[in-house]
């Protein structure tokens, strides 16, 4: 952290590790060891390693990432991200909350960020019949306030996400 604001954080996964940059968007990644941890991603860059030893190689340019990571905090740069109201809803989705103002009301309460989950599933289906399931699936939730991943049954150690402790409801 640098004051207030997270600049990075460590990844641990089962093959392999990683250094994520929050703001990693706007480092200039002269060596070009940074990616995108999923193609939505707006912001956050990472640089993923199997073994110590390429930890090591890349020691002296890590710490010059971190270094340009704090500037940035420094200067106050804020990324330009995609604003949920630039969204362009599939027609299933689009064509179920023009019929049910209610619901185009409660979707368009949700934080942005849940705006944008709720697109991208929707959106992800090649066939219509797909995209329809999904959009009905959720109509409920979005009425509530939920987010595709927020948790509904109200069982979750970690709240609002849902971590399936409901699974073992019995």
């Amino acid at each position: 952290m640098f004051g207030d604001a997270n600049i990075i954080i460590l990844h641990l996964f089962k093959d392999y590790c990683a250094l994520g940059f929050f703001k990693g968007a706007l480092l200039l990644d002269e060596q070009q060891i940074l990616s995108k941890p999923g193609e939505n991603s707006q912001s956050v860059r990472m640089a993923k390693f199997t073994n110590v030893k390429d930890i090591k190689k890349r020691k002296t340019i890590l710490k010059a990432y971190i270094y340009e990571a704090i500037e940035v905090e420094k200067a106050g740069i804020k990324v330009e991200l995609k604003l949920s109201k630039n969204l362009e809803l599939p027609e299933e989705f689009q064509h179920k909350l023009n019929s049910n103002p209610t619901l185009k009301k409660a979707f368009e309460a949700l934080t942005p960020g849940r705006q944008r989950a709720y697109n991208l599933y929707f959106s992800a289906p090649k066939q219509s019949a797909t995209r329809t399931s999904r959009v009905e699936k959720y109509v409920s939730q979005i009425l509530c306030g939920k987010g595709i991943n927020d948790c509904t049954c109200g069982f979750s150690k970690k709240m609002p996400q849902c971590d399936g402790s409901h699974k073992h409801i019995k």
